[in-house]
């Protein structure tokens, strides 16, 4: 499950990177980027403690 996680988030900062060179849909895809990597460090956190 940890794989796929970062798999989207790999993909997402690809997205947000060519929305930030091409301006296409770049307050969206940032808010997802946002939300991608926050589940991240939930998860890391999530899976120091056990």
């Amino acid at each position: 499950m940890l794989s796929i996680l970062w798999g989207i988030v790999v993909v997402l900062i690809a997205f947000w990177a060519l929305g930030l060179a091409l301006h296409i849909a770049g307050s969206l895809i940032h808010a997802v980027l946002l939300l991608a990597i926050a589940l991240a460090i939930y998860n890391f956190f999530k899976a120091r403690d056990v």
